[in-house]
């Protein structure tokens, strides 16, 4: 049986990826920052048993690696999902500069480094044990720009072309690296924006992505895909951006 772990897990995504894994027969173990009781809710309505809650600070380079000590210490862990993030408004002319510093320190540290530091404790295990796999959630902002995020976008950017450099680096030790990049997706935290026309008018489909869909891709990817899909990085934006 796998056993996979889910950063940001609590609800949104996150919760969604962990359902779609457990659905097949996956041991979840589901990670949370500070809201235990979300991620304790998550776990409870998983399909299947064994499932555990992991508390970590994903912004302190050392819970990061007791968080991977405590989750692989014991068990082989067979991929990791780098799921948690956060986005915040700061438009360059509209932001004051404690506020512009802040949110790029904040946004960089936990949707870039956390997953590079996370995916350095889950590469040299995987390389040991020789398989594993490594799932990061991007965003189609990396390709198409955030003027009013633009740290969100820049760390989604950053977040490809790392999980590019290890899926190079990994492929010899059958450890393989891969990357989903959602546009909107119609969780609790986005509702507000995905109301607006102007987002809505955006969507070819006429509505945003869902949580189970993005889940779906990432389940593929975390247990079924190719070893020669390795640094690929699938679209989940209803062809709202398109690249070639």
């Amino acid at each position: 049986m796998s056993r996979i772990l889910v950063t940001g897990a609590s609800g949104g995504i996150g919760a969604a990826i962990c359902t779609a894994l457990a659905r097949r027969g996956v041991t979840v173990l589901l990670h949370y920052r500070s809201n235990r009781t979300a991620a304790e809710a998550t776990r409870q309505a998983l399909e299947g048993g064994g499932h555990s809650l992991i508390q970590a600070d994903l912004g302190d380079p050392n819970s990061i690696e007791q968080l991977w000590h405590e989750t692989a210490g014991h068990q082989s862990i067979d991929a990791v999902v780098n799921n948690a993030g956060i986005y915040s408004l700061h438009p360059p002319l509209a932001t004051d500069y404690s506020n512009w510093t802040a949110a790029w320190q904040r946004t960089l540290a936990t949707n870039l480094t956390a997953a590079a530091h996370l995916s350095y404790c889950a590469a040299r295990t995987m390389a040991e044990q020789g398989h594993g796999r490594i799932v990061n959630i991007s965003s189609r902002g990396a390709f198409r720009g955030e003027p009013d995020a633009p740290a969100y976008a820049a760390s989604k950017a950053g977040l490809n072309a790392l999980s590019q450099s290890l899926a190079k680096a990994l492929a010899g030790k059958s450890v393989y690296v891969f990357v989903v990049a959602p546009g909107w997706v119609s969780t609790e935290t986005v509702a507000p924006f995905v109301r607006d026309a102007t987002v809505l008018a955006d969507q070819p489909l006429g509505r945003v992505a869902t949580p189970e869909e993005v889940a779906q891709v990432v389940s593929y990817l975390a247990l079924d895909a190719p070893p020669s899909m390795t640094g690929a990085i699938l679209d989940v934006n209803g062809a709202s951006y398109l690249r070639s």
